[in-house]
């Protein structure tokens, strides 16, 4: 009671000073010095102090002070602010009872009421000045004290009637406030006193119901019936007035309901989540319709899984929206700011966040409805690049969920060799192949489900580290590979149960493939190069299809001649394998692992008529799994044809070295030639020297290239395989070092597609050669027999025995004349035929030497060097 009373008196205090300060004359000041002001003043000063008006401002206490005090220096009054910073330290400093608990409030009503005081020559027509409070005294610039007290007793007239809390607030009639406010205004553009016709609060009540009057006459339904429609169409269903139309695809409040369109079209932007909602749900229950069917693989099944999750999210908050929709919507009032209830307004600050995981939900299935496995979750990856943290985490755990089959797919690929991919999802395709085709053909990559989170290089990782489990499992019979897995699994951290990777783990999952292949790729080829002598066997093949062991290589070719020279349809192939054993036993062959030598077998080729066994003989070598994986038909075809042409180059060898074998005899026999007639004399050594000289040139031809063939591709391929073999750090290194070894070999030994034409023109020169043995074995078979007609003729024989042999011997009943005749014709013929073929021997040699140059290979210029490092053939063209 005490504080009650020293407030009142307080009060009185401040309604009797601020009266006396805005007095104009003595005379007015006289008759208002009696301190107990006009009740009707203080009454409504006493409403104003305890009304519920606040400013717009923030209640900031240090901040107010020292804006008076920036007020007061900017007017030039440094000693007023001095004294005002003086007094405010005091009175902030000064707590416990009897102080003033609301600091801010007073020192914001000192500077309104001296901005009010300040501004008097300025007019309002509003009921507040800065900040809402009124002001109960105006200065009439005239000084008439008349109209302040004719003022004054309409204010205290009007506090009368508002002296019962506005509980006369109904009576008041629009025509009255109306005219109040007429005459208020025309007393503010005099200077008058502004008066305030009604409480601030009762009148904005007052306002609030006549807005709700308004509203509900011009709308035919209510705002909690919208929301409840609204709150029914966010979930696929019909409300009482939104529903859904086909023809425009989205939910519309019919236009024969009369509300504003204002209300018209937050109804339509808050059913975009409806309409987004059936879109998501209707793939959801499509997708789960075809699990029975086996339709849907299990990424879109996880990515059904984590929709499913995310809507049962949606469903919660619509359950919560859905009770508060129940509550009646208030009034709009400063009261109603935190009642429990939804509007339209608030439904849309509570979409907000639903309305951008829809959209995004949406916009996903859109883009993955004809897609699955990896490429579905490669398609939703590149959707989580967004800059937005809730968009981001979001995406996150969506492609977790979507992602985990695919992880799973790898792990066991990759620690177990197993392919579980009922519905080809993953980027790993595999087919059944034979055993010696499922390193190069049981696996590939499926690029189109290639997530793009997942690089590349690392999917050929992948690729190959599986590959490598499911050869040392299936071609080499191998299970300690299974160590190896283990072993990777244990250095990365991780455990070969399921679910130990999953989306955002790509650092994790990079780290196992790498050691998980470095592991079993090191396994694999120590089975390969130690249990199975890959080195060994490609140096056989090397020594016998490539024609490496000399020693075997003559011995085969003296043997086998003779046979090889009837006709391909009458050889036989068993006699041809005895042979070949035989050849083996007689040379360093014998030596070699009898596993290789059983290898090693004769092969006879599809023959034509009139080929002989020099066109059909080959050698093969049987490369069994796991080594006919390397070896394979394809590759083994290309070793047959080197063969061919390294075989071809040895028979023409063979033969020029029997065509010398032939005629070196006849050096020492050419005193025998002495005593014959000076033509056929002359004639005998020129064709004999022709034969020499040709010889010569074809030793030389077919000496440089065999070096070429044996040393400068075979020797130096080998050497560069055997370091490439020595560096493989994988099968497929491996496979890449020995068919680049294998190119390099066709490609420097003309036979591949860009040395057609050389290669044409070398069996040509190979042709031409045998047509020379031939010659010179039926011109030397000729010249002793002419030799030994001749030592025969000398000879003195019985005349019955002389008779007898002219009757069995053309030569010798023709005599001697005939015998040199015939002779003479015979060399001159056999000299032609060595002249018809020097020449054309000459024209291809020259030819195939002016085509070396143009070879790409740079091995052909040092080839070209040495077949004419005289620069004979060049100078002579």
């Amino acid at each position: 009671m005490e504080d009650d009373r020293r407030v009142g008196d307080l009060v009185r205090e401040l309604v009797h000073r601020l009266h006396n300060n805005n007095s104009s004359s003595p005379s007015l000041s006289n008759s208002n010095s009696n301190p107990n002001p006009n009740p009707s003043n203080v009454k409504y000063a006493t409403r104003i102090l305890s009304s519920r008006m606040t400013p717009s401002i923030t209640a900031d206490e240090a901040a107010m002070a020292h804006s008076i005090k920036n007020q007061l220096v900017k007017q030039g009054k440094l000693s007023d602010a001095l004294t005002f910073a003086d007094l405010y330290s005091k009175f902030a400093s000064k707590t416990g009872h009897g102080s003033v608990n609301n600091k801010w409030a007073v020192l914001y009503l000192l500077k309104v009421i001296s901005e009010d005081r300040r501004s008097n020559h300025k007019l309002q027509s509003d009921s507040s000045y800065s900040g809402g409070l009124p002001r109960l005294f105006e200065s009439e610039t005239n000084g008439n004290h008349a109209r302040v007290t004719k003022d004054s007793s309409r204010f205290s007239q009007l506090g009368q009637n508002l002296d019962h809390d506005g509980s006369n607030d109904d009576m008041v009639s629009n025509d009255n406030v109306n005219g109040l406010r007429n005459s208020n205004s025309a007393k503010l553009k005099n200077g008058g006193v502004l008066l305030v016709s009604k409480d601030p609060e009762n009148m904005r009540d007052m306002a609030y119901r006549e807005f709700s009057v308004i509203v509900k006459e011009e709308n035919d339904v209510s705002e909690e019936v919208l929301v409840r429609d609204v709150l029914y169409a966010c979930q696929g269903i019909d409300g009482k007035y939104v529903k859904f139309d086909e023809n425009v695809d989205g939910y519309l409040l019919p236009d024969s309901i009369r509300v504003p369109k204002p209300t018209r079209i937050m109804i339509r932007k808050l059913c975009e989540l409806g309409w987004l909602f059936r879109k998501v749900k209707g793939y959801v229950t499509e997708s789960m319709d075809k699990f029975h069917d086996e339709d849907v693989g299990t990424v879109a099944q996880a990515f059904c899984a984590a929709l499913q999750d995310e809507l049962s999210e949606y469903y919660k908050l619509l359950a919560v929206l859905q009770s508060q929709s129940m509550n009646p919507i208030p009034l709009v009032s400063e009261n109603a700011s935190s009642g429990n209830y939804l509007s339209l307004r608030r439904l849309s600050v509570w979409f907000a966040e639903p309305m951008v995981k829809m959209r995004l939900m949406a916009l996903l299935v859109d883009g993955c409805k004809a897609l699955k496995g990896g490429a579905m979750a490669g398609a939703i990856h590149m959707h989580a690049q967004h800059g937005d943290p809730l968009l981001h985490d979001f995406m996150k755990r969506l492609l977790r969920r979507v992602c985990s089959p695919l992880f799973e797919m790898v792990r066991s690929w990759v620690l177990e060799g197993e392919l579980e991919d009922i519905f080809s999802e993953f980027f790993v395709l595999g087919q059944s192949v034979k055993a010696e085709s499922l390193w190069r053909e049981g696996y590939r990559l499926h690029s189109a489900m290639l997530p793009s989170f997942i690089s590349p290089s690392l999917a050929r990782r992948i690729l190959r580290t599986g590959k490598s489990i499911n050869f040392l499992r299936v071609c080499c019979g191998d299970r300690s590979w299974a160590d190896a897995a283990t072993e990777a699994a244990a250095a990365t951290g991780l455990t070969t149960r399921r679910g130990g990777l999953g989306y955002g783990e790509t650092d994790a999952l990079e780290s196992l493939v790498t050691e998980a292949a470095k592991r079993i790729d090191k396994h694999l080829m120590d089975v390969v190069y130690n249990r199975y002598r890959f080195k060994e066997h490609c140096l056989a093949i090397k020594r016998y299809l490539l024609l490496g062991q000399g020693d075997f290589v003559q011995y085969l070719m003296d043997i086998v001649g003779p046979e090889l020279s009837e006709p391909a349809n009458t050889i036989s192939s068993f006699k041809l394998a005895g042979l070949l054993e035989s050849a083996i036993r007689s040379s360093n062959a014998q030596y070699d692992d009898p596993d290789i030598l059983d290898r090693l077998r004769v092969k006879m080729m599809p023959h034509n008529t009139g080929d002989r066994g020099w066109d059909v003989f080959s050698l093969d070598y049987d490369a069994r799994i796991p080594l006919n994986t390397v070896f394979t038909e394809s590759v083994m075809a290309k070793y047959l044809r080197i063969f061919n042409f390294l075989w071809k180059l040895r028979r023409v060898e063979h033969a020029l070295i029997g065509a010398w074998k032939t005629m070196k005899p006849n050096l020492i026999t050419s005193h025998f030639f002495t005593k014959l007639p000076k033509a056929i004399k002359f004639r005998l050594i020129l064709t004999s020297r022709k034969c020499q000289v040709l010889w010569n040139e074809m030793s030389h031809f077919l000496t440089n290239l065999q070096y070429y063939i044996m040393f400068e591709v075979l020797e130096v391929s080998w050497a560069n395989f055997s370091d490439e073999m020595e560096a493989a750090k994988d099968l497929d290194d491996l496979l890449a070092a020995h068919d680049k070894y294998l190119y390099s070999i066709v490609e420097k030994s003309l036979l591949g597609e860009r040395s057609e034409a050389l290669y044409k023109t070398l069996f040509m020169l190979f042709d031409l050669i045998l047509r020379f043995r031939s010659h010179a074995d039926r011109l030397y078979e000729g010249i002793y027999e002419f030799q030994a007609r001749t030592m025969e003729d000398k000879t003195d024989l019985p005349k019955n025995s002389k008779t007898k042999t002219a009757d069995s011997d053309p030569w010798l009943s023709e005599g001697r004349k005939a015998i040199t005749q015939r002779a003479g014709e015979f060399l001159r013929n056999t000299g032609q035929d060595i002249d018809a073929v020097s020449k054309e021997y000459s024209s291809l040699f020259r030819g195939f030497i002016s085509e070396l140059p143009v070879q790409q290979h740079i091995d052909m210029k040092f080839l070209m060097f040495r077949l004419d490092f005289t620069e004979f053939y060049s100078s002579a063209s």
